[in-house]
């Protein structure tokens, strides 16, 4: 099932992100790492100069992706993509930058997932028998994130879901979501079980839970999404 096209939901998640991000930055300012795929869109939609943002190839201080004019080829994100510098950005080498991940000194981490499960386990490094680039740094920032979000679109291309009573895939972090959002629900993880706390305008409940195989909660506040 497919409500909006696969680009639009991938910027309605990184607008989402953003949106609780500058919100959260009104009382504090926050070191957040962006993983690879529609983590590093969130750069874009960033308003608060309270956030830092991190790419762990070596950057604190990523801006938003650069124009065709501004590229250079040696001012990339983890994710390859050209990005911009904001105002006293700083430069270093990965083992400093893991540094700060492993030492607890990221607020939060955003990274996709192939599947994550009603008790917040994530699943996202692998699909066996794919394309094998291995994990990464997603079971470090997991682990040393203080906040770990999952942006990742509802279904996957066949219209599976992708948030599961259990993951079946190998495994990332077990129980460490703390926030899930999709292009049709934005979820909490709250003592081990998910509640949803903002819906699609498109949908109705009754759909989601259709297009979700994991249980959830509805919170008594939900919410419709602002997606202008």
């Amino acid at each position: 099932m497919q409500v909006i096209s696969e680009e639009k939901a991938k910027q309605r998640i990184a607008k989402l992100v953003a949106q609780y991000f500058d919100k959260c930055a009104e009382e504090k300012t926050l070191f957040i790492n962006l993983g690879v795929g529609i983590p590093t869109m969130v750069a874009d939609y960033i308003t608060n100069t309270n956030i830092f943002l991190q790419a762990e190839n070596g950057m604190l201080g990523v801006g938003k992706a650069a124009s065709e004019g501004q590229k250079d080829r040696n001012l990339i994100n983890a994710g390859r993509v050209p990005i911009t510098e904001t105002s006293g950005c700083s430069f270093f080498d990965s083992s400093t930058s893991f540094g700060m991940i492993r030492g607890g000194h990221i607020d939060a981490t955003v990274i996709g997932a192939f599947e994550v499960d009603e008790e917040g386990t994530i699943a996202n490094w692998i699909i066996p028998n794919g394309k094998q680039l291995g994990v990464g740094g997603a079971m470090d920032l997991v682990s040393g994130a203080r906040q770990v979000i999952i942006a990742m679109q509802h279904t996957t291309k066949k219209g599976q879901p992708k948030l599961v009573k259990k993951c079946k895939l190998p495994i990332t972090g077990v129980g460490e979501a703390d926030i899930v959002v999709t292009e049709m629900g934005v979820f909490f993880l709250e003592n081990n079980k998910l509640v949803l706390k903002q819906i699609a305008p498109e949908i109705s409940l009754d759909i989601l839970s259709c297009i979700t195989e994991a249980d959830f909660e509805v919170s008594s506040d939900l919410k419709v999404m602002d997606v202008d």
